[in-house]
């Protein structure tokens, strides 16, 4: 069972901006133990020029003061909507459960650490709205050679953007703005530690196009509690991740392009090999050994 925060229905009198039908919007804030940032992270949601978005904050069980300040939101403003799950869920699964109580046609992520611009939902709304067809988008994207943001692409252009390309799919949830019905429809994040985005957008890139767009839009914060700073510890999961997307039959590109890949990571990982050598870096022979034994054998599995 989910417990509401206390004091977020009927509150018309004390919401200038009470919505009374379904908002374009659903920004979903998912947080643990953030009573340093979260407060700031709310704020800029609800500074944004564009009016028309619920915030739905789902609390993992945090052991500070996260979830008493975000209630404190929630009695204030009638879009803030907080709920605190009976048991903790991890990162991507309790981004699921954020998204299942949205309403609005767009779901976006701000994380309880991160901020967004006040234009930053103004500007990725009308950017998606460019591109009825596509299904879902990325921003904090470096700027294209060949052209302007906003721009779409289907998904064989998308998988050769990543692998080809500047690269698209080591992008974080804040990054992207997801159509809800598209988000349902493909089942949401795996339950995989670390690398549930960067699986969900090889997905998402196979069946749906997707539309590119600039920096500018939200801040990312960097400190010693995320668990980003362990990303080495996974670099096997996301190459597996990533053979295993091309390697599906249903693969956007052609078999002579996955194997330019394919071939491509192994000789980096040999060089990775190499240089441990050099350096006699043990740690860094056997990461480079073991992912190029993962190469090896992609196509055997």
């Amino acid at each position: 069972m989910q417990r509401s925060s206390p004091g977020q229905e009927a509150m018309d009198d004390k919401n200038p901006y009470h919505i009374n039908s379904a908002p374009l919007v659903s920004v979903l804030m998912t947080s643990y133990n953030r009573e340093k940032y979260i407060a700031e992270a709310i704020d800029s949601v609800l500074c944004s020029s564009y009016r028309d978005f619920e915030l739905i904050i789902v609390d993992d069980g945090s052991k500070d003061r996260t979830i008493e300040i975000a209630r404190q939101y929630a009695g204030k403003d009638q879009r803030v909507k907080v709920y605190l799950n009976e048991q903790n869920l991890g990162d991507y699964p309790n981004r699921n459960k954020a998204a299942s109580y949205a309403t609005g046609k767009y779901l976006k992520y701000v994380d309880a650490d991160d901020l967004i611009y006040p234009w930053g939902l103004e500007l990725l709304v009308q950017m998606m709205e460019k591109f009825p067809d596509a299904g879902w988008g990325l921003c904090s994207l470096e700027q294209d050679r060949n052209r302007i943001f906003p721009f779409e692409l289907g998904p064989k252009e998308a998988y050769e953007y990543n692998f080809f390309g500047p690269g698209l799919f080591l992008k974080a949830p804040l990054s992207s703005i997801i159509k809800r019905e598209i988000f349902e429809q493909s089942g949401g994040f795996a339950p995989l530690r670390m690398v549930g985005d960067y699986e969900m957008w090889h997905r998402l890139a196979r069946n749906f196009p997707v539309v590119l767009m600039p920096h500018g839009i939200v801040w990312y914060r960097e400190h010693s509690e995320q668990e980003m700073n362990s990303h080495s510890q996974f670099l096997g999961v996301y190459e597996g991740i990533k053979i295993k997307y091309l390697l599906e039959e249903n693969c956007p590109l052609d078999s002579r392009a996955v194997d330019t890949i394919l071939d491509s990571s192994k000789w980096h990982w040999r060089r990775e090999a190499l240089k441990g050598m050099i350096r006699f870096d043990m740690k860094g022979i056997k990461l480079a050994l073991s992912r190029l034994h993962q190469y090896k054998n992609a196509r055997k599995a």
